[in-house]
């Protein structure tokens, strides 16, 4: 298909997005302020990516005929770099390709990441904990930023829930296929006959809500100060300083007690109760997308296995797109990228068929 009518429409809005972000009064309003600037950096990222793409094939046509060349060093070393050029073409189309897709707004924003430790006990709490790490890891080698909201550590050093804000560059984009089940199957330490064990953690990654998308109201809300309890955070104490809050229409409850203050532990439950409220939202909307695409990329549910994580044969497997890994300590590092990229470009392939532009 050729693409370049609708990179000619796209920079016909880039050039009228250019004059509204200098319009001093489009920060009045900071919903509409957000959305113009994100819009202006996704055109200008296309528009960049076309037009490399553009010259990368006119290097690969002068490079094709310069390896004909009579003079052999000649030839010999535009021979070299066509490989790369073509392999530059292919990633810079399917790079357009997904640009010019309609986008959820919700990719470009933070991210709240909910870790929970299922069945399994102890092994399962564990496990959370390592997941924790991973994801803590993924956000280190991308430049983002994690801030721990509220944790719940269980008595063995793992983690029966912790909840973690992850800020950045397109955070959600990335991390959004993280949300379902993860499996485990491992002889736990305390195992004295050598048993695989099988435990479940559930992860739920939801995109950061702002203000403007969630009015809490305060008649809906019943907001408690409870002591914290367990062995906590790194501030816990024994005062009254954690924060219960409860939207009563929903029936969704919060309690924080990681925070150095009531005032703290307050916000922060705010936060995560703003964000779970619009995760609800989504929900209600995503029921109008295709059967196809929500069974690609995950319903998000959290009942849904996404992934299982064997130790005996040092084997990941993504039952999604059926993609196996045997590098099992590297993903425990971070490094999830080839399970990323594969959901990517099946959730593309399947975006692409459904917008009749593959």
């Amino acid at each position: 298909m050729d693409y370049a009518s609708l990179i000619e429409k796209r920079r016909e809005r880039f050039a009228e997005v250019e004059i509204l972000i200098t319009d001093p009064n489009l920060f009045s309003d900071q919903k509409r302020a957000s959305e113009t600037m994100r819009e202006h950096r996704r055109l200008k990222d296309l528009i960049e990516m076309w037009d490399d793409l553009e010259d990368s094939k006119k290097n690969l046509a002068e490079n094709i005929e310069m390896a004909k060349d009579e003079d052999p060093e000649i030839a010999e070393m535009a021979a070299e770099e066509i490989p790369e050029l073509e392999a530059k073409i292919t990633q810079l189309g399917q790079d357009v390709q997904y640009s010019l897709l309609p986008r959820d707004t919700t990719e470009d924003r933070d991210a709240l990441v909910e870790i929970r430790a299922g069945a399994g006990g102890d092994e399962a709490s564990l496990f959370a904990g390592q997941i924790m790490k991973m994801y803590e890891r993924v956000a280190e080698g991308r430049g983002w930023r994690v801030e721990h909201l509220e944790s719940s550590p269980s008595e063995v050093g793992g983690f029966k829930e912790v909840i973690l804000k992850v800020s950045g560059e397109e955070v959600f984009r990335f991390m959004k296929y993280e949300s379902g089940v993860h499996r485990v199957q491992r002889v736990p330490a305390t195992e004295t006959q050598g048993r695989i064990h099988t435990s479940t953690v559930t992860v739920a990654v939801m995109p950061e809500a702002e203000a403007v998308d969630i009015e809490l109201k305060m008649e809906e809300l019943t907001i408690q100060a409870t002591r914290s309890g367990g062995p906590g955070g790194q501030h816990v104490n024994t005062t009254d300083s954690a924060v219960q809050i409860t939207h009563i229409p929903t029936g969704l409850q919060v309690k924080c007690q990681d925070g150095r203050s009531q005032t703290q532990n307050k916000e922060k439950g705010l936060e995560i109760l703003r964000t779970k409220l619009f995760e609800l939202k989504q929900r209600e909307e995503s029921e109008k997308y295709s059967a196809q695409r929500r069974s690609l990329i995950g319903s998000g549910d959290r009942s849904e296995k996404i992934r299982t994580y064997n130790f005996p044969q040092s084997r990941v497997t993504d039952h999604r797109i059926n993609h196996t890994s045997h590098n099992i300590e590297g993903i425990l590092n971070g490094d999830i990228a080839e399970f990323t990229e594969n959901l990517q470009k099946a959730e593309m392939e399947h975006r692409l068929a459904e917008a009749g532009m593959s």
